[in-house]
């Protein structure tokens, strides 16, 4: 399979209890949170007001930050662990993003920097993340020897199509393709399989990146939102493969299919059908591998239904 580098709860910083005051707004487990500050003529930075906006996360989740800004600023832009995080307009003088906490990331303080830019200066708003560890479980599978033990050519396959889709992930998209509220792709049965631990023929592998949903075969795959097709593709591990760009460094994929109903360069529409359920590649069944690649961080897909996302 392919390696791709829920609720939460948001503090406001016990300092700044008037002047940066954070509106939480839970959306269920495996999602995100909603976090606004106040304008930044009526906050100090973090640097003047000596301590920042706490967060708080668990490993494969999503944060959705909403920022409220002084007057027209040229740019806002974010980093988090050297991790892109761009920001896109909400609505006047407020600026949204999604911040995404890797699977993997340590299970410690991390800091999430805004930077807001003017013609003729430059504010900062700096949050500290705390990541939580969260315990995925365990998943054994039995399979063929020749989809677990690989041969020399199957070994070279496998890595030149590794080296394909990080070219995709490293194209950046500045467009907000979407503007809707993502939805689930396929009609199935979540299996829970996000970041579990897999041991395949009795031997570790790395951890799982994306979701499974056990579904009939053929069963219509739609689009979770609007994007560009980045990639279309049949792979030796994740086998017929569609993978979506959604803009701003979000991207879903869609593995194991038995047909694909869309081409590389076209722009799809949320819930555009752009394949069917299948077990292509090393599948044990039919079922739609689901994942979600944020700006460098594998996070959980599910963590995308319930964002409350506003039109831009």
């Amino acid at each position: 399979m392919l390696h791709y580098p829920g609720s939460l709860h948001v503090t406001p910083d016990p300092l700044l209890p008037l002047l940066a005051l954070l509106l939480l707004f839970v959306v269920g487990s495996s999602c995100g949170v909603y976090a606004e500050t106040p304008p930044v003529d009526r906050a100090p930075s973090s640097t003047e007001a000596g301590a920042p906006i706490l967060l708080e996360a668990k490993q494969g989740q999503i944060i959705y930050v909403k920022l409220r800004v002084e007057g027209q600023p040229v740019s806002v832009t974010g980093t988090f662990r050297d991790r892109r995080v761009p920001f896109f307009p909400v609505q006047d003088s407020e600026f949204g993003a999604l911040v995404g906490i890797d699977m993997t990331d340590q299970a410690k303080v991390h800091e999430l920097m805004a930077e807001i830019t003017y013609p003729d200066r430059t504010r900062e708003r700096r949050f500290q993340v705390t990541v939580i560890h969260e315990d995925f479980g365990e998943q054994r599978m039995t399979l063929p020897k020749d989809k677990v033990d690989l041969d020399a050519a199957s070994l070279q396959r496998n890595a030149l199509e590794q080296e394909k889709v990080k070219t995709v992930f490293a194209a950046f998209t500045s467009e907000r393709l979407w503007s809707q509220a993502f939805i689930v792709p396929v009609d199935g049965i979540p299996t829970g399989a996000f970041g579990r631990k897999r041991f395949l023929n009795g031997q570790p592998r790395n951890q799982h990146s994306g979701e499974d949903i056990a579904a009939v075969l053929g069963t219509p795959v739609k689009a979770s939102n609007a994007a560009f097709v980045k990639m279309v593709d049949d792979h030796f591990f994740s086998g017929l493969g569609v993978i979506l760009d959604h803009g701003l460094g979000l991207y879903t994929m869609y593995f194991h299919l038995d047909s694909a109903k869309v081409k590389e360069g076209e722009r799809v529409a949320r819930g555009q059908i752009i394949g069917t359920v299948g077990q292509s590649g090393r599948a044990t069944g039919p079922h739609l591998h689901w994942g979600a690649w944020l700006n460098g961080s594998r996070v959980n897909p599910f963590s995308l239904i319930k964002l409350p996302i506003e039109s831009p």
